[in-house]
């Protein structure tokens, strides 16, 4: 792999007195769509929060874009260029869809071109933009959460879940954006459960297994292989839409 924008060396990142991760190599090639897939509790959630500085790796290297970003705070990394999607969606829920958005645009006023794009991909955004983002429904939440970090033009996107308990037309509203964003030239690393959404996204494929990466290939290869869906998740895909 040539030039990843993302490379994780030898990560090991502690909660409390619990070892979650225990020594993650991973690389995210540029311009792709790399799905981290594995069972629950594995660390993928706590491998995208170290990355973004929320939780501080005790050892390790996490390279961006030929930098070492591992000791950098939270805002720093952003203003780099990386976006960030909670699980838990980070909204909030007393401002407004416009307000969210403001906000979440930390280099200045939102580009009008890039709130169109954002507007095409999400139409709800721009029917509920002056209500509160509480009163929205959970598939729109997600939209706003996704939007948020789209607001402006980043390198690299990291994602938790988006499709969490959505309802397939959502589902399919949320990977045509994530395509859209991938054509810009972004790069995304991206946790999902539906393998149907990570099979027809994903370029390459890492599988974390008890706090360490126990595969990484191309997603075609993974998606073509029962046995090693089996072996790596304990599961099908084709079982598991």
């Amino acid at each position: 792999m040539s030039d990843p924008i993302l490379t994780l060396q030898g990560v090991y990142t502690d909660i409390a007195q619990y070892h979650i991760l225990q020594g993650v190599d991973l690389q995210v090639p540029r311009g792709e769509v790399t799905m981290l897939l594995g069972r629950n509790g594995v660390g993928k959630t706590t491998t995208l929060r170290t990355i973004m500085g929320h939780w501080r790796a005790k050892a390790g290297k996490v390279m961006f874009d030929g930098r070492d970003i591992a000791a950098l705070p939270t805002p720093a990394i952003a203003r780099m260029g990386v976006g960030f999607v909670p699980e838990n969606m980070g909204i909030f829920s007393d401002l407004t869809v416009e307000e969210n958005m403001v906000l979440a645009a930390v280099s200045g006023p939102i580009d009008a071109g890039r709130l169109d794009w954002i507007f095409a991909a999400f139409p709800p955004l721009k029917t509920f933009w002056k209500s509160h983002a509480g009163n929205l429904s959970g598939g729109q939440k997600q939209m706003l959460s996704i939007a948020r970090a789209m607001v402006e033009e980043r390198q690299l996107y990291l994602i938790d879940e988006p499709t969490k308990g959505l309802a397939p037309a959502i589902i399919s509203t949320m990977a045509r954006a994530l395509r859209e964003l991938k054509q810009q030239g972004a790069s995304i690393l991206l946790v999902e459960q539906n393998f149907s959404v990570a099979k027809a996204l994903g370029d390459s494929c890492v599988v974390m297994d008890d706090g360490r990466v126990s595969w990484s290939g191309a997603m075609a290869e993974l998606a073509a292989s029962a046995e090693l869906q089996e072996r790596l998740m304990g599961l099908s895909m084709e079982a598991h839409q």
